[in-house]
Formats: C-alpha cells, structure tokens, sequence
C-alpha cells in the first residue's frame, strides 16, 4: 500500500502521526519494503547493519490499539527490545515471547548492550557481549539483533530503525542518572509493558554459584579443568580433591549398604517362604497323624478289627458240666500256632496299616 512521504516531528523529535494531516508540497507515492518476520527456524536472526530497515517509506505514528487490530497492512508493526541478557535463561525468552506476540503482526527487534557499557552502568558479565549476541540470535522469538545498542534510547536511534514500541517490563529502570530510562517512551506513548518471570534472574543464578562455590569448584576439578583455570590455590585444590575421594568412598559404601539391603530382602523373603511351607507341611503331618492314630482312626480300628480276629480264631473252652473224654495217651494236644500269641506291632506307614485292615476285611468275609 501507498504512503505519502514526509518528515514531521514532534517538539521532542520522536515522530508523530500523520493520520489528520497532508503536507501541502508535492507527494510521492512510496511504498514499504520493510523486512518480514522470519517464517523459518532453520538459521539464527541476521544482525542489523548500519541501517536497519532501508524502506524509503515513511512510517506513520501508530497507537497501541490501531497496532492490536493488525493496522497497518502493509508492514509489520517494529517492536524493540534491550537487555544485557547475561547467561541467557527462561525469562529472557519470556519476556521476548511476550513482545513478539503483543501484535497480530510484528517484527520484533532486540538490541544487546556491548560490555563497555554494562560495566559501566551495571556491573561485570559472565558472558562476553560476542556470546551475548550469538545466544539472541538463536532465540526463536528474535528476527533481528541490533549489537552495541544505546543504554537510553535516543528519537535518532528509534527514526534510525524505524521503531514503532518499545517492550520492557514496567517496573521504573533507574539508571545513568536517571529515575527511569524510558519516562520518554512512556510518554510518548510508545512503550508497551511485560510481565518478568518470578524467581529466575541472572543474579539469582550468579547467587546460587557463588554460594555453592565450593562445589562447583570441586566438580570442574573433577571433570579435568586444572586449578590454574579455575584461579584455585594449591591448599583449597588439595583440599577439594581429598573432598572428592571422600565423596567416592562414601558413594561406594551406599552402593555397598544398598545392596546388602536387597540380599537381606531376599533372605527374609525366602525365609518367610520356608517358614510358611513348613508350616503347610507340619499341618499336613499332623492332620495325617491324627486320622491315623486318633480315636476314630484307622489304627484304632485295626486294633479292634485283631481282636475280634483272635477271638474268633480261639478255641472255646467246654462248659463244666459237660463230661470229660478220654484222651489217647498216644495224641498229644497240638501246640497253638505261634503267630496266633504274636502281639500286633504297629504298622510302619498309613499305607500299610489301610493294607492290613483291607486284608483283615477279606479274611472276615471269607469266615462269614
């Protein structure tokens, strides 16, 4: 789409909208040629050069409300964002989620502090601002990285990359004699705010290292690093390494009491498995026991089954009044069969005892 070229600004230099007026000099139709968000994630954002957008255009003031209902058509709405980012972490990515999505269509530019500055103003990085850049361009969210970016916005630098907002979180920044570094922005109206993610910072990551210094120390000496690299003086190195063979040995002992646990595991495991068939087996044996040797049991009726056997077998004597015959003195009266006096010994097995009163049966009926 068309726009009309011209170079109004406000008292304050930021440009200002154009909706309600026209210059009354000649105009020339030009269109946008705005760079386009990235639609591939194969290759990390490009790095802004001298001048980041080169479209002739000129870009009309946008509100917050016409930028939400997809206005203009013609370009993507130009959102910028700066930090330090300093080992780069979720809220980072956070926080330039939430500036690329403020828009139905935006073209989300981050601007990196170099490190001269953020000593300067801040403090010393972990990260060298090289590995600074390198880590937003490789951010999903990011179609554009703008190196060595100012740490107060200037009305030059936004006209320069044609910037429509500004996202930050909106807590006051103070800084380089300043209350809030973007009270000029806001009161442009140019500033739209995000949310910060609780409980991750790169100063909470630096806290935890640092208090934990220790035992980072001694696991960069562990994986190879040499003191010298790690600024360590021979007494701690000593001392960190003897710490380490102590962590061994005490890892090894767990390992060792562990395992004794599970064979003393098993062991009652199957102790309880013997115990309980054992205990099957005694049941078994007794009850076995007492259907053999019981009152109603099968030796008791083997018992009485002899008896009456024997009784059987017996000769009765003759009544005393019957009268007495005479006896050859030839004929002797015949010993009595021996196995007739033989006292019953109990039988070896249940089995032989069932053998025995089975046969003792068959005897019986054949008597009757």
């Amino acid at each position: 789409m068309p726009v009309l070229a011209t170079n109004a600004e406000s008292e304050t230099g930021i440009p200002t909208s154009l909706s309600n007026e026209l210059p009354s000099e000649t105009m020339e139709e030009i269109e946008h040629t705005c760079p386009q968000p990235r639609l591939t994630l194969s290759a990390p954002a490009p790095f802004a050069g001298d001048t980041s957008c080169q479209c002739k255009a000129p870009h009309e003031k946008l509100t917050i409300a016409q930028a939400r209902l997809g206005t203009p058509v013609d370009r993507p709405v130009r959102v910028y964002a700066d930090g330090i980012f300093d080992l780069f972490h979720a809220g980072h990515a956070r926080a330039l989620m939430q500036a690329k999505t403020l828009f139905p269509n935006s073209y989300l530019l981050v601007g990196v502090c170099s490190d001269d500055l953020t000593h300067e103003f801040k403090g010393f990085t972990v990260m060298n601002e090289a590995e600074r850049y390198e880590a937003l361009r490789h951010c999903r969210y990011v179609d554009e990285v703008i190196r060595d970016a100012p740490w107060t916005l200037t009305p030059e630098f936004l006209e320069k990359h044609k910037i429509d907002f500004v996202a930050h979180d909106d807590i006051p920044y103070s800084s380089a004699g300043s209350d809030d570094v973007y009270k000029h922005i806001k009161e442009a109206g140019m500033f739209v705010p995000t949310q910060r993610t609780e409980g991750i910072s790169t100063s909470d990551i630096i806290t935890r290292i640092v208090r934990d210094y220790d035992v980072y120390a001694r696991r960069n000496l562990q994986r190879g690093y040499t003191a010298k690299e790690l600024n360590v003086s021979f007494i701690n190195e000593k001392k960190y390494r003897f710490q380490n063979q102590v962590d061994k040995m005490k890892e090894k002992v767990k390992n060792v009491e562990e395992k004794s646990k599970e064979f003393v595991n098993r062991v009652e495991e199957r102790s309880h498995d013997l115990i309980q068939k054992w205990e099957e087996k005694s049941r078994e044996f007794i009850g076995n026991f007492l259907e053999l040797f019981g009152p109603d049991g099968a030796w008791q009726m083997f018992q009485e089954r002899s008896g009456r056997m024997l009784q059987a077998l017996s000769p009765r004597q003759s009544p005393t009044s019957s009268p007495t015959r005479g006896r050859s003195p030839s004929r002797s009266p015949s010993p009595p069969s021996p196995w007739l006096f033989r006292k019953a010994s109990p039988p070896s097995s249940p089995k032989a005892a069932s053998a025995s009163i089975s046969s003792m049966s068959e005897g019986d009926e054949d008597e009757k």
